[in-house]
């Protein structure tokens, strides 16, 4: 049995820093978010592969407490960057993230996939860490969002386990017409399309 000390140390932020695209980041999160303690090696990853122009306006998909569309905003500065989830904590979480490292042209709001997003708003890129659960229904509409969404020559970076890798081929070349895959690493694997 935890003792009251023990319950009220638990409900606290976790706190830690992280590099992100070569900028130190003072993150905060809790339990009940995906990787609260420490930036993923499939986010890592990503990150590690991303070709952000400076005016980019990009869409951090399923941005849990924000570290991919925190990096994506400081690699932007010239753009807006929005982050979504489906998880209101996880939109708290971003949102304060995004003021605690004063990142003027980000903004974090609750959407499942698209659904929420204004109809009009456009993007340059899109990225996301895919959740290996995230079931191929959904996974088809945001495929299928993203395109109509990203502008000509705008693309998707995704991340996925390596056992979505075929998976992901095959759905990003029936949607987006190309595919290349940037890195497969040893659990993980990065991937991404561009809008014709």
């Amino acid at each position: 049995m935890l003792s009251p000390e023990q319950l009220t140390a638990l409900r606290r932020d976790i706190v830690f820093e992280a590099d992100l695209a070569g900028r130190a980041f003072n993150l905060h999160s809790t339990w009940g978010l995906f990787s609260p303690r420490e930036i993923d090696e499939g986010t890592r990853l990503l990150l590690q592969h991303l070709d952000v122009a400076p005016e980019a306006d990009c869409l951090d998909l399923g941005c849990g407490y924000g570290p991919i569309g925190l990096a994506l905003a400081a690699l932007a500065p010239g753009g807006r960057t929005l982050m979504v989830d489906k998880d209101f904590v996880a939109v708290d979480y971003a949102r304060a993230n995004i003021q605690r490292n004063g990142l003027a042209n980000a903004e974090a709001q609750l959407s499942n996939g698209f659904d929420q997003i204004e109809p009009t708003r456009r993007f340059d890129l899109v990225a996301s860490n895919i959740p290996a659960k995230v079931g191929k229904e959904l996974l088809a509409l945001l495929l299928h969002d993203a395109h109509a969404r990203l502008r000509p020559g705008g693309r998707i970076y995704v991340v996925t386990i390596n056992g979505l890798r075929q998976y992901m081929k095959r759905n990003l070349g029936e949607v987006f017409g190309n595919y290349d895959k940037l890195k497969q690493g040893a659990h993980y694997t990065v991937a991404m399309a561009e809008r014709a």
